[in-house]
Formats: structure tokens, sequence, C-alpha cells
């Protein structure tokens, strides 16, 4: 056999100056694979006598060892280098300022009632908040709606179970009931709006079981209907960003308020859009009225002394108009790519905070 300590020394030079994991496993093959000069020494064990195996058999097992070893440690180190210089070339300033990511964006509902808010609160107008789960005092019978009203049936209404007094409360069906809790909680003058989530039992392009609304209340002295018509021409101008749209009053007809009319703005249809302040067609917007005599009584105010207005709008439709959006249910269907498409930036109103009060209703 040939002189072990030599291919010893043969072998592990040529591990050292190996310069990358594939030169490492190559010599590895080339010596200590099945074909491998080690290996086809200790095949030659079978051929010697026994004091020869005795002799030789150790030290080839210890060439083999040393051998596996050596390998080993240079693929440690190798693999060891790469991870260093991995790190280096993968490092991270953290002294740099954040890279810019999208962090979403405003909801079309969250915008307009953001616009909404501040195009009244301009006015003078106070924010009223309330709860969603109403008593059908607040809900109904305050504002005048009688028992046989098609509202109060169970088909438009979500009604709860009833509670040990046989009362049943209701998702309320719209943001009203803030009109009633604002005049029950303090004394006048009141000049509130009352953005927020109703429900009705409905669903179909243009509706869904729960929308969004923004009522609107003033009651004082000496208040007429030509400061509601004002009111409603300056929020839609605004609103619409059209000085020149055109505005009409129709008499109709509601519970809480007398005389009381829906408010139409001009239109014109075309190739399946809605273009807003053009056109000869008229599109219904909302509703308004004086409010009702017996609403006032219901509140405990003099309606020989004081009266007043009150308008609602679905903030939903509202958003359709504005950026002709197709579907009412587009708006709760949480599709990320309708959001992306439809969704706004913050807007930046730093005066909310400070020309809005909130009025929170008792429970």
């Amino acid at each position: 056999m040939q002189d072990l300590q030599s291919l010893e020394t043969e072998i592990t030079a040529n591990l050292a100056g190996a310069a990358d994991l594939d030169a490492v496993e190559n010599i590895r093959i080339a010596e200590l694979g099945k074909k491998g000069r080690v290996s086809l020494l200790m095949r030659e064990l079978g051929k010697m006598t026994p004091e020869e195996k005795k002799e030789f058999g150790p030290k080839l097992n210890q060439l083999k060892n040393t051998l596996n070893d050596a390998v080993q440690s240079r693929k440690d180190s190798l693999e060891t280098e790469l991870l260093n210089k991995k790190l280096q070339s993968e490092s991270v300033d953290i002294t740099l300022s954040a890279a810019e990511t999208d962090l979403g964006s405003i909801h079309p509902i969250t915008q307009v009632m953001d616009e909404v808010t501040e195009i009244f609160t301009e006015m003078g107008f106070s924010v009223a908040e309330g709860p969603e789960i109403e008593e059908d005092f607040y809900n109904f019978t305050a504002l005048n709606i009688p028992e046989e009203h098609p509202a109060r049936q169970m088909h438009d209404t979500f009604y709860f179970p009833e509670d040990e007094e046989g009362n049943r409360k209701v998702l309320r069906t719209h943001t009203s009931p803030m009109q009633i809790r604002t005049m029950l909680a303090g004394e006048p003058p009141y000049r509130i709006i009352a953005p927020g989530r109703t429900y009705r039992n409905d669903s179909d392009a243009t509706h869904t079981p729960m929308f969004h609304q923004v009522e609107a209340l003033v009651i004082d002295k000496d208040i007429h209907m030509g400061h509601l018509k004002w009111c409603i021409e300056e929020f839609c101008k605004k609103f619409y960003e059209r000085d020149d749209i055109k505005i009409r009053f129709r008499p109709s007809y509601f519970p809480f308020t007398e005389p009381s009319a829906e408010v139409d703005i001009g239109c014109a249809f075309e190739d399946g859009e809605i273009l807003i302040g053009e056109g000869d067609d008229w599109l219904e917007i909302m509703g308004c009225g004086m409010v009702n005599e017996r609403v006032l009584e219901n509140v405990n105010l003099d309606p020989s002394e004081y009266q007043g207005f009150a308008f609602g709008l679905g903030l939903d439709r509202a958003a359709m108009l504005k950026w002709g959006i197709p579907d009412l249910r587009d708006f709760f269907a949480a599709d990320l790519r309708w959001l992306k498409h439809y969704g706004f930036q913050a807007l930046d109103i730093p005066s909310l905070s400070t020309r809005t009060s909130v009025v929170r209703g008792s429970k």
C-alpha cells in the first residue's frame, strides 16, 4: 500500500485549496466515493493476510475519518464565508427613512360622510350621535308615525324579541331618532346633523339592509321654508361642486314634517351615465319639510313659539351619484379591487374636531 501519510497530506491540501462547495464535493467523490482512492484501498484489505490487516486496517480507518472531518470542516468554512458575504450585501441601513407603502384607502361612504359633515359644520351645525338599537318611541311614535304605517311592519323593519314588559326594540330605520333625543336633552335652539348607519328589510341594486343616512334639524324662533331651501341649495352646490346646479322642491308627504317636499336636482342620462347639473331630467335626492307641530309637542316644545325644518338624504346614494357607482351592493361586497378603484386618500380636515360637538343620546 502507498504511503498513507502522504495521501492524507495531498488530499487535505486539495481540500484547503478548494474555492467553493462544488470543488469540495468533487474532491470527496474522487477520494472517498465508491471508486475513490481511499475506497479502493479499503477493498484491498480483503486480499491481505491477517497480520497485514491488523497493521493497515486501523490506519485506513483513521485516514478515512480524518478526511471526512476535513471535508466537513472545509464545507463549514465555505458556508460561513458565503453567509458573511450575503449579510454584507443584503444589510439594511436602519437610519434610512422607511420605504413608502400602500396603507389602504378611504371607503367612498366614509369619504361622503366626511365631506357632508364638513359642509354642514361650516354652516354651524353640530353632529349628533346615538344608539343604533332604538326604542319604538324615538324611532316611530315621537316622530308622528302612526301604528298602522307600513314602516312599522316587520317586512320593512328589523325587530328584536319582546322584553319583560312586552316592548320590542328595533334597529333604527333612520337617524331621525337623534332629532328627538336632542330636543329632549336640552333647550332650543337646535342645529344638528345626525349621520350614521340605519337598517331596513330591503335589498336590490339601489337598496341594502344596512345603509347610511344623514339627517338635519333646525329649531328656533322665526324659522321658515326660505331657510330650508337656502340650506339645501348651498349643500348641493358644495357637495356636487356646481354653482349652477338646478334644484326643485316637489310637494310630498312625511308624517314628521308639514308641509313636506321631495328635493330633485337637474340631470341628464347619457350612455347609461347620470350627469348631475345638466340636461332637462330630474332626479330625487332627499326629502324635507317643516317640522310637524305634533313632533314639537311630543318633545315638549310650544309650536306657537318654536318652529323649524328637517331633511334627510342617503349617503350611499349620494356617493353613487357623485362618482357614477352603478350598484349600491358593491359598497359592502368587500372586494379590494373595487375599493382600490373607488377608494380615496384621507381628507385633511383638521377643523372638524374643533367645530363639531358630539351630542350623544341617552341609552
